[in-house]
């Protein structure tokens, strides 16, 4: 150990559409909306995270939130790494004098191309980080829920993330065959918005429509324990008066339904390209539900209906990825799919 081994500091962090989490120390100590918030005239950085979540959608015109993730990729370079960079001073490395040299373990999307992974390296390597590890998504998923990922037994994980849904079926250290839509939670959200819309004729925002998702979101029109309905307010769109209106999980569902009928599809078309004897695991052992989306009420109850499989979410299944990426970070010389 040199004089100066404090300075190096290892971190995992599962960069998602809608959230960032980083785990430092076997620890999620950064938990926050993926979100900066700019001002537009000098185009420095004013929050990040929770505080500019609190200003989306209620900004002036010289106050910009920019969201630097679409679709499980990085759409805004120069966002994203003042994000990345804006969390990663959240973490108390215990030094102030000096600067550590950081080892990062990013999760990625299974159909992620060369020019997007590089964007993403390159993010987290002007963030400060001196080694990048990438490592997919299904994949880290499977570590954070338990499985022993390196045996000669077939897991189908469904990991259903803000931008993307990503289903792949694992075995032998390796992603065997998936599929990777860009529908998940982001479209869940615009689903509600634009129903709404439509059928109350009341314009809501899109923390509102997120809300909504959250407290009675369903994937079914029938509940066991159905959630009670919830006031919504929003901008009548005939008067243009602020308005509230009442709505039950059973609108929801219908709103979600031809999104959630894409997820099935893709389940369907995974499970189609899997060689046979993985198929005969998966038979036995079922599929695995990760991700924010695995929380929607009765999707897995769906899933299972459409693929007469057993579904199982996952224990903290909006944690299950960062924690495989943290076991990731523990491992690196000894899972051999991690990309340097």
């Amino acid at each position: 150990m040199g004089i100066f081994s404090f300075l190096n500091e290892e971190i995992a962090i599962d960069l998602g559409t809608a959230n960032t989490l980083i785990i430092h120390k076997d620890k999620v100590i950064v938990d926050e909306p993926s979100i900066v918030a700019m001002e537009k005239n000098t185009g420095k950085m004013i929050a990040v995270g929770r505080k500019a979540m609190q200003m989306h959608e209620k900004t002036h015109e010289n106050i910009k939130t920019i969201r630097p993730l679409k679709d499980g990729v990085i759409a805004d370079f120069d966002a994203a790494e003042n994000m990345i960079r804006g969390m990663i001073k959240m973490i108390d490395f215990g030094n102030k004098f000096f600067s550590p040299s950081i080892k990062m373990v990013v999760c990625i999307p299974s159909n992620i191309t060369e020019v997007e992974k590089r964007a993403v390296r390159d993010s987290a390597e002007h963030a400060r980080a001196s080694e990048v590890y990438l490592i997919y998504e299904p994949m880290a998923a499977a570590i954070g829920i338990g499985l022993d990922v390196e045996e000669p037994m077939g897991n189908l994980i469904i990991d259903i993330g803000g931008g993307t849904t990503d289903i792949a079926v694992i075995a032998l250290s390796g992603i065997v065959c998936n599929q990777s839509i860009r529908i998940a939670g982001d479209e869940f959200t615009a689903n509600i918005i634009d129903y709404v819309r439509r059928q109350h004729n009341i314009l809501v925002g899109e923390r509102t429509a997120e809300n909504i998702k959250i407290t009675i979101g369903s994937a079914l029109t029938e509940l066991e324990n159905p959630p009670e309905d919830m006031p919504v307010n929003g901008r009548d769109l005939m008067t243009g008066i602020p308005k509230q209106i009442t709505l039950a999980y059973t609108e929801i569902a219908h709103a979600l339904d031809k999104s959630i009928s894409k997820i099935e599809e893709a389940v369907l078309k995974a499970l189609e390209t899997t060689p046979p004897e993985l198929a005969a695991d998966i038979y036995k052992t079922g599929l695995y539900l990760t991700g924010g989306g695995a929380l929607l009420k009765g999707l897995d109850k769906r899933i299972s209906q459409k693929t007469k499989l057993p579904v199982h979410i996952a224990d903290d299944p909006l944690r299950a990825v960062v924690r495989g990426t943290g076991i990731a970070l523990k491992n690196i010389k000894k899972f051999p799919f991690l990309m340097s």
